[in-house]
């Protein structure tokens, strides 16, 4: 007698965690129609606050093996989240409507916290931030440096247009090298 009242209240608590998980993952109901993928916006993590309307590559071989793939050139940003010179930058390439496009565009983009296991990533030093193109043929660019002898890939804030003309360089060098 007593397992009749318990049992509804299992159906009842079941119910309510259903309903309860469904609004907490924002999962449709069965009888409603799911939302086109096109005004689904997944939230881009990968960016961190460098871009995020950009598709970013989760590691470098990752980036390595699209950019092999979609003959677009690889460019590698190493920084550091609590690096003041790492986030000026980033705020300056993530308000350069420029660079944005460029990058959305014409590359495959990999921004990094952490060292790569390539050595080739670091000719001059594993120092932060610091900026490589690597192009569809897996060769680092160490031709395409900023305006620094002593940090040769570095870029500060006031240096967008040198990157800016960089970025066209691994562009263009890329279409008539390839």
């Amino acid at each position: 007698m007593h397992s009749f009242p318990l049992l509804c209240s299992l159906v009842l608590c079941n119910g309510l965690m259903v309903a309860a998980q469904r609004k907490v993952q924002e999962l449709p109901d069965e009888d409603e129609e799911e939302e086109s993928p096109a005004r689904i916006r997944t939230p881009q993590t990968l960016s961190r606050g460098w871009g995020d309307d950009i598709e970013w590559v989760q590691t470098y071989e990752e980036g390595l093996a699209r950019s092999k793939q979609s003959k677009k050139p690889l460019m590698v940003i190493h920084h550091l989240e609590d690096c003041p010179y790492s986030q000026a930058l980033r705020k300056a390439f993530a308000s350069s409507t420029e660079i944005q496009r460029m990058a959305q565009e014409d590359f495959i983009m990999l921004n990094l916290v952490h060292s790569s296991s390539d050595d080739n990533m670091a000719p001059d030093g594993h120092y932060v931030p610091r900026i490589l193109f690597v192009d569809p043929s897996m060769t680092v660019r160490a031709d395409i440096t900023g305006k620094y002898g002593n940090r040769m890939y570095t870029y500060e804030p006031q240096d967008i247009s040198a990157l800016i003309e960089n970025m066209r360089q691994a562009k263009s060098l890329l279409h008539t090298e390839l």
